[in-house]
């Protein structure tokens, strides 16, 4: 046969695809087998509470209580719920009750970026809450000041550092909506800095990294369960009175109280703070406005200095890219990288515990994400690698309420955010248990709710689609397909 110029042309494309595509897949096979070496020894749990100088955990509630308050939960919102009723009011009997120990949820599990937003970012409150965003932003400023204060006055050793945040791009068209939303924060009086790709290779040193945004004064980071610890122990020292491994089995009214029971034991008190986060609450008219969402993390072990000298990282800020499907990473103290998101996963029926917080198929994409990102570190191995529950509202941050003729409240969706804007969710409990009007419970974001989720089986497939749609985004240049516009319009969303 005869073969045509025409012909010949063909036949060298598919030759030479095929030969591409050859070699991609032994590129992917290489990366894939990289990663997975990288996280042969790695040991399945956080980080953070590997640390040694955890405390004696306190006994159990048995017997029977009174209490003025009882805080339902020993995360950093029931921390500083309970910290704050005693600073407000040193003669109050303020109980705590958490069901494992303090810190050792969500408050335990993250990343350790301590943000002054109330509204997971600043374009997300203009597009919700554009006549307060001004007043939302000056809050959590002040919120943040707060925190930093606080950890000052208690001697709180945890690696606090308000150095603020790196927003990066790894696509082209992420760089317009940096530029769009620093801009927005300097209009609010934020102070950023606008990196182009080599001002940013200066500060931190990845081929992947186009351009982004230092918001110096938005973002502390902090070692999370160190501050928990301080927390625990600043409560204590203030007359809090702590009961660990106690979850509470059911909370009614009893007369003119609520009374709680946990396995051994009962406590009456005016006034309750559910601070339960990502697990089911006792409240059942809350269980829609949430879903548990699961985030995982790696932590590598300690960069040599050539290693840490490769990445740059002078300054020591926390990061995260841009993406739809976003990573966040971050230098702790002793020099390992903390490498985390991406991955948001909704298991169905909305469970929490039951082996979740391990994912193989989760650490091996986000390993391979981080040697792409750096391929300096290829001789980098994980030495740590956990997930955590994390409880994400359609409108992306906290919203609150009261239950029970005003003798309950609570602060349940910061969707990521509540390192430091659980804080603030506890003076806006408190403020409301008082029924007295404050500059916070006058806050349209205080006083509405988000979109409820739908019941399953139907919030099982729409978070689904959600998640695949934002995966497609990410892969097309950030166009938002007909079901993420819908979603845009409703003002709805699924983040972590």
């Amino acid at each position: 046969m005869r073969i045509t110029g025409r012909d010949k042309g063909t036949t060298g494309a598919a030759g030479a695809n095929r030969a591409a595509g050859a070699r991609a897949d032994r590129a992917a096979e290489a990366a894939r087998d990289r990663a997975q070496r990288a996280l042969a020894g790695a040991q399945p749990k956080s980080f953070w509470t590997s640390q040694p100088g955890a405390p004696e955990p306190s006994p159990a509630l048995t017997g029977a209580e009174r209490a003025d308050l009882v805080v339902v939960g020993g995360g950093f919102s029931g921390l500083w719920t309970a910290l704050l009723a005693r600073e407000r009011d040193p003669g109050a009997d303020v109980v705590l009750l958490e069901a494992s120990t303090a810190g050792w949820a969500a408050s335990g599990r993250n990343g350790g970026f301590c943000s002054a937003s109330l509204t997971h970012g600043i374009g997300n409150g203009l597009s919700r809450y554009p006549g307060e965003i001004q007043n939302l932003e000056k809050l959590g400023a002040q919120n943040l000041s707060e925190i930093a204060a606080t950890i000052s006055r208690h001697d709180i050793d945890c690696d606090f550092s308000a150095i603020g945040e790196l927003a990066v791009a790894t696509e082209p068209w992420q760089l317009d909506g940096l530029t769009e939303e620093a801009g927005a924060a300097r209009a609010l009086g934020h102070r950023v800095t606008e990196l182009d790709a080599a001002a940013l290779k200066a500060e931190l040193n990845s081929p992947k990294f186009l351009g982004g945004t230092w918001y110096h004064d938005t973002c502390a980071l902090v070692d999370p369960v160190r501050l928990a610890r301080g927390l625990r122990q600043a409560c204590l020292d203030a007359g809090v009175r702590f009961f660990e491994h106690s979850p509470v089995r059911s909370l009614r009214t009893d007369g003119g109280a609520l009374a709680l029971t946990t396995p051994y034991g009962r406590v009456r008190a005016g006034q309750v703070a559910l601070a339960t986060g990502a697990y089911p609450p006792l409240l059942r008219r809350i269980r829609n406005y949430f879903v548990p969402v699961y985030d995982y993390v790696l932590v590598t072990r300690p960069l040599t200095p050539a290693e840490l000298d490769s990445v740059g990282w002078r300054n020591r800020q926390g990061a995260a890219d841009s993406g739809n499907q976003f990573h966040y990473f971050r230098l702790t103290a002793d020099n390992r990288i903390l490498w985390g998101g991406y991955d948001a996963v909704y298991f169905p029926g909305g469970t929490v515990g039951g082996g979740h917080d391990q994912r193989p198929q989760t650490f091996l994409a986000l390993a391979e994400h981080f040697f792409a990102t750096f391929p300096q570190l290829e001789d980098v191995t994980f030495e740590y690698v956990w997930g955590g529950a994390i409880d994400t509202c359609s409108r992306f941050f906290a919203f609150y309420g009261t239950a029970h003729r005003g003798r309950l409240a609570y602060a349940c969706g910061h969707t990521g955010l509540g390192v430091g804007a659980s804080r603030f969710g506890a003076n806006v409990m408190l403020d409301l248990l008082s029924g007295q009007p404050t500059e916070r419970t006058g806050l349209q974001l205080v006083r509405s709710r988000p979109v409820p989720f739908p019941p399953e089986p139907a919030r099982t497939a729409v978070i689904e689609l959600t998640r695949a749609s934002l995966a497609r985004a990410d892969r097309d240049d950030g166009r938002r397909n007909l079901w993420l516009r819908t979603l845009d319009r409703l003002g709805l969303g699924f983040d972590s």
